[in-house]
């Protein structure tokens, strides 16, 4: 783990909330695919949560670039994130967090709300480049389309190899698009897609509510504790 300036060389809207940011750090950062890193905009009180908050990284580490993605509010850091201009420098503190992928997994599944889609496209694009033949199944719930983030991503990739399969599920309102089904990530819906979730590791990210929801079911449907892993995004 360090602490480097990064400087910002782009950013990419990738729903009417939600946004990327690309930087160029000072010095190659190792993490990885599922690993976090801190932005700290308050350097003098490093316990200000306010103002130094944690992202995951939304780019595999075999970039030249390293991607960090918040669905922006009203927050105090929010403002400050999406305020920076192309050029800025911020303090970053990485790698951070131990939910994530190892090569040495054949078999895995996502069960993601919102936001929760940043280290899945970490790990994905990292698998990508790899040209791993690790089974991929992601299963991403949103509130409406318009909140799909990386669906141009997602369905090239899934497009463009075969062991990648992405089921989108709408909550708040029937989807037009054909490609998305209505309703919330249950039993009915995974035993439907999913025939061995008992024999993969599953990655469960998103809103706190979601995850312990989403946990209970794995261990419901005999996946065994080992083998879910989880993390909670809250105040972004």
């Amino acid at each position: 783990m360090k602490e480097l300036k990064v400087r910002l060389i782009e950013k990419i809207s990738r729903t009417p909330t939600v946004s990327s940011f690309k930087f160029i750090p000072a010095e190659k950062i190792s993490f990885l695919p599922g690993q976090a890193a801190q932005i700290i905009f308050d350097e003098s009180n490093r316990s200000n949560k306010d103002l130094n908050k944690y992202l995951s990284f939304s780019s595999s580490p075999g970039k030249n670039y390293i991607e960090l993605t918040k669905r922006l509010s009203q927050s105090d850091f929010s403002i400050r994130l999406n305020n920076l201009k192309i050029n800025d420098e911020v303090m970053l503190k990485a790698p951070l967090g131990g939910c994530v992928f190892e090569e040495k997994y054949k078999k895995i599944t996502f069960l993601i709300g919102g936001i929760g889609i940043t280290p899945v496209i970490s790990i994905i694009e990292y698998i990508v480049e790899k040209k791993l033949d690790t089974q991929v199944k992601l299963f991403y719930s949103n509130r409406t389309e318009e909140e799909i983030a990386y669906k141009r991503e997602l369905d090239n990739w899934q497009t463009n190899n075969k062991n990648i399969k992405v089921y989108y599920t709408i909550t708040d309102c029937q989807p037009k698009d054909k490609t998305c089904s209505y309703g919330f990530i249950n039993k009915e819906f995974l035993m439907e897609n999913l025939c061995d979730l008992e024999q993969s590791m599953i990655f469960i990210f998103g809103p706190p509510k979601m995850v312990d929801v989403m946990s209970a079911l794995s261990l419901e449907m005999g996946c065994a504790k080992e083998s879910i892993k989880t993390e909670k995004f809250v105040g972004y």
